[in-house]
This record gives structure tokens, sequence and C-alpha cells, in this order.
């Protein structure tokens, strides 16, 4: 039986969703830029979702920008901005951002903006005292994301946008939402974020599609130029398949009911079992039922051996776990973002990643919890003195 617990890199799509987009590319396949009837009634539908995601993100319907998904957001939401500055301003992002918002803000730092880094605890939250001393009022964008994709903390925006609007008020708050959006309690309005980024396929929803959020008055300077498609910003045929698509996802999370309590349910059994089955194991970020801790991302170091070696011994028995973002995996060996919570270079490459959806069961959650407590016992016998 296949155990799959690598939701933070994409997830399975419901069926729901398929059904959507299997409907849409038999039979309303149109261009919803036309003007003929077809095409009409499916730009309504996109109109449809973009209402769904508003309400869903306490925005405005007018606000949704459709998208390729999180990187293309994150970068629209970060470059766009940095090119309408007309003198060199600061750019603040946390130490334990997505690649897309990093390698974003490196790039900002070559155009000639002064580019600095938020400090977190040892929490993997972000320190609010030091980004305090980081605020100017030369700031021009704070980048800090929803909840982190390895550890699931869930970062204090609404006390960040506290301090941005005594500090440094005309600066923009970009939010990466991917890990967070329908997973954690958010309102765009209610918090006073500017951009806000969403991904489909994490959602269960399809991938190349998401949505980044442009706070009403918001302006950005467009990267993709063309037809002038979503009010200039975003030039390119429609995705409709994958907007029916997203709009699906969207409907059928939010109508799951308790799925949040089940998640975090299945995380508080995975942390204890863990725990209580490999001496020395730890917990990276807030455990689980912390209010700083998101329902569905367990990260927990495991002593004397790789996390590499370990996800290799459970994906042997059909489970699947990762040791930190698929994005970036393949180019790092040692997570920065653990890094920078202070972890050492052993547990941080200790490290497991167990990420969660409603899809999951109890029963899922404790054969991989065994499996790992009994594969961990076996590898750590191998361990080099």
């Amino acid at each position: 039986m296949e155990v799959y617990l690598d939701n933070s890199a994409t997830t399975r799509p419901f069926d729901e969703v398929i059904e959507a987009v299997s409907q849409i590319m038999r039979a309303s396949f149109y261009n919803a830029s036309a003007a003929y009837k077809p095409a009409v009634e499916a730009e309504k539908r996109m109109r449809d979702v973009r209402a769904c995601i508003a309400r869903a993100a306490g925005a405005r319907e007018d606000e949704v920008v459709f998208t390729s998904g999180g990187t293309e957001g994150d970068n629209l939401a970060i470059l766009g901005t940095a090119q309408l500055c007309r003198r060199p301003m600061r750019f603040l992002y946390s130490a334990v951002e997505h690649p897309a918002v990093i390698q974003a803000m490196e790039r900002v730092s070559g155009m000639g903006h002064d580019v600095e880094v938020l400090p977190v605890t040892a929490r993997g939250v972000l320190d609010i005292e030091a980004a305090q001393r980081l605020l100017t009022k030369d700031t021009a964008l704070v980048s800090v994301m929803q909840v982190n994709n390895e550890t699931g903390a869930v970062q204090p925006i609404g006390a960040l946008r506290e301090c941005m609007a005594s500090l440094c008020p005309q600066a923009r708050l970009h939010v990466d939402g991917v890990q967070g959006f329908l997973r954690v309690p958010f309102s765009m309005s209610r918090l006073g974020v500017d951009l806000y980024t969403l991904s489909g396929h994490k959602i269960h929803g399809p991938k190349g599609v998401g949505a980044l959020l442009v706070r009403k008055g918001t302006r950005l300077t467009p990267h993709m130029l063309g037809g002038g498609q979503e009010n200039g910003l975003r030039s390119g045929t429609y995705n409709t398949p994958g907007i029916a698509g997203l709009g699906a996802a969207v409907k059928t999370f939010m109508g799951l009911e308790a799925s949040l309590a089940h998640l975090l349910d299945m995380k508080r059994a995975l942390m204890e079992r863990v725990l209580a089955g490999v001496p020395g194991a730890r917990v990276n970020g807030p455990l689980a039922g912390e209010a700083d801790a998101a329902p569905h991302i367990l990260n927990i170091s495991f002593p004397d051996v790789r996390g590499e070696v370990l996800l290799h011994a459970l994906e042997a028995q059909g489970i699947y776990v990762s040791t930190g973002s698929a994005c970036s995996s393949h180019r790092q060996k040692v997570s920065t973002g653990l890094r920078a919570m202070g972890l050492s270079p052993a547990q941080a490459e200790g490290a497991i990643r167990f990420s969660l959806s409603p899809m999951n069961t109890l029963q899922e959650i404790e054969r991989a919890a065994d499996a790992a407590i009994a594969a961990h016992a076996q590898l750590k016998l191998f361990r080099r003195h």
C-alpha cells in the first residue's frame, strides 16, 4: 500500500478537479478572450473562479490575477515592484523563504536595490524585534511566506504588518501563501496584505495554474507582454482548463468537513509516535497543536542517519516523504532554512519532512511512523564513528 506524505511538493488532484479539467477540454475549449457566446460562457466560468478564490482569501474578485503558479506569482510580485522604483530602495525577505523568493530578491539586488534578510527564531518563526530594526522608511517591499514549506511554521503576518504601519507605511507586504492557502486562516483585507501568491497543485488542483492577488491600487510592472490579459499584468491565452480545475480544487477543499482537524490529529499522532520510538529525534519548528504550527507539515531530524538515506529506505516500502523543498532538492544537500534556524549540519542533514493531506488516513500515518522508526533503528547501526 502506497503512503504519500509529500503533499508540500504536490498533491493528487481531487476527482472533481479532473472532471472539471476534462469537461473544459472536451466541450468548452474556446478562447475566453473571444466575443462569441461559447467563449463568453468560458469567460464567465473564469469569473466564478475569481469570485471563489477571492472569498477564500478575503479579497476582491477584481484583485485575482491568474498565473502559472507560485513561482510566477512570487516573481511578478517582487520584480514587478522593484522595476517601478525610480531610485534604490530596500527589499526584505525572511531567512526561510522559498527559492522563488530568494532568487527573485537576488535579481533585485543586482538591480541596485538594498536587499536584507530578516532573521528567524529557533522555531523558524520571523523574529519581529529583529525585523523592526531592519524596517526603514525607504523600504519598498517585505516578502514573508504564510507557512514555511519545510517546517510548517506559521509566520506572524499580522504583527509584521503592524510594525510596517508605524515604520514604513508606504511599503508593500507580499505573502507567499502557497503552503498556507485554505490550510491556515487568512484574510488579505483584514491583515492588510498587498500581494498574495497561491498555487493550484498544492491544494489538489492541476499543475501550471495559480494566482497572484493584487490589492486594489497596487501597481506592478508586468513581465509577460502581449494581448493584455489580466488587466495587462499577465498576457497570454487563458489556461481555461487549469483555471476551471483550480476553482474546483478550492470549492472541494473548502467543502471538506473537519479537514483541518483531521490533518492536525494525524500530524500529532505522527509526531508523538516517532518521538517515542526514536530516541534523540527532534521536531524542527513549532510542535503539532501549537498556535504557530500549520496542521499539515512536520519536520523531524533523525539522529545518526542522513535524511536522504532514510528517505530511500522508506521509498522501498512505498512510503514517500522528502528532505526539504522539492524545488531545490536537486541543487542543495543541506537546507539553508534549517541552518538559519540554528540547526547543526548533522541535524539539518538528518531532517525528513512529512507533509499531509485530507486524503491521508490515520492508518497510513501509523504505518509511516512505524516504518521510519524501524528503518532508523537499522540504518543507525551503519553509522560511521
